[in-house]
């Protein structure tokens, strides 16, 4: 149950995450390049906080192992793998979107996340049962429902850098199953890929554009759905396999849509409900694919725990 809300609470952070992206850059209300820095910098900023407030209060134990860390500490949480993953999902996936439709972007990006971290997961021994794949299969089948009417022929420079986005999320996830401190780990991953996106910003300053609007947006973007919402991804790592990750991040379409039609005004259609029940029962038969047999390992390793006190 830890994991289910975990998880879902981590998919709506994402799905917000897309809608401040497609307000920000579909406005025009803010380049690539100044989102990608303002949104690292201000989940870099908002995680160094959260620590300092938790180490500062001395307490040990709380959600996600992070409290009491001390802030010297906290700043050696992440990696500089970890960091260049970061990155190299945020940046291609902001510059993608300027010139690939929401639909073409989203099945790009989807379907390599999908191949990464499935693909880790065969690799490393976990051996899918059938009705995992017939779920994955027949979300699938319900995100391309979802997402044709906006597919149109692809830009082949933002279809590379989306491609380029979903891998380095994908491989960002999997380096997730070590993070014993998911603050600390987030927080030293936004502090290491912010200063790479300030030198993106720097290269590309002569297009650069920020706009009230647009920094508000990013700002939110980085500080609650990117930086709050990876933290919450990274705990709820611990209890999915690579194939449960990866099939769970199709729902994201779905509560993307849902929200658009919450926040936006869009309307509910007769192909939103359709693709809708495809997906979130495609990942419902894929996660409960496994009942019935010996659990897969999990995509993250799992800490020794001390006992319970009495």
């Amino acid at each position: 149950m830890r994991t289910a809300i975990l998880t879902l609470c981590a998919l709506v952070a994402f799905a917000a995450n897309s809608i401040l992206c497609r307000l920000a850059l579909g406005g025009a209300a803010i380049d690539a390049a100044s989102f990608t820095t303002i949104r690292l910098a201000t989940g870099a900023l908002v995680l160094a906080l959260v620590l300092t407030m938790r180490g500062g209060g001395g307490r040990a134990g709380g959600a996600g192992g992070d409290a009491g860390v001390p802030p010297r500490r906290a700043r050696a949480g992440g990696s500089w793998p970890s960091a260049l993953a970061l990155f190299l999902y945020a940046a291609p996936f902001s510059f993608a979107y300027v010139t690939l439709s929401a639909g073409t972007g989203a099945l790009v990006l989807f379907g390599a996340v999908q191949a990464t971290m499935i693909g880790a997961g065969l690799r490393e021994g976990d051996r899918p049962h059938r009705r995992e794949w017939l779920g994955l299969l027949t979300a699938f089948a319900g995100l391309v429902v979802l997402i044709s009417p906006g597919l149109r022929a692809p830009s082949p420079i933002g279809c590379a850098l989306m491609a380029v986005a979903g891998v380095a999320w994908g491989a960002y996830s999997l380096r997730g199953r070590d993070a014993g401190r998911p603050i600390a780990a987030t927080a030293g991953n936004f502090l290491r890929a912010a200063p790479l996106a300030l030198l993106l910003s720097i290269a590309s300053a002569r297009g650069a554009h920020v706009t009230a609007r647009g920094a508000l947006l990013a700002t939110l973007s980085g500080a609650v759905t990117s930086g709050l919402g990876y933290v919450i991804w990274y705990a709820a790592l611990r209890g999915l396999t690579a194939t449960r990750a990866a099939t769970v991040h199709l729902s994201v379409p779905v509560l993307t849509a849902f929200g658009g039609v919450a926040l936006l005004g869009e309307p509910v259609t007769l192909r939103l409900v359709i693709a809708a029940a495809l997906i979130l029962g495609g990942v419902g038969l894929a996660v409960r694919g496994l009942r019935g047999r010996a659990p897969a390992r999990p995509i993250a390793r799992m800490p020794a725990r001390p006992p319970a006190r009495p």
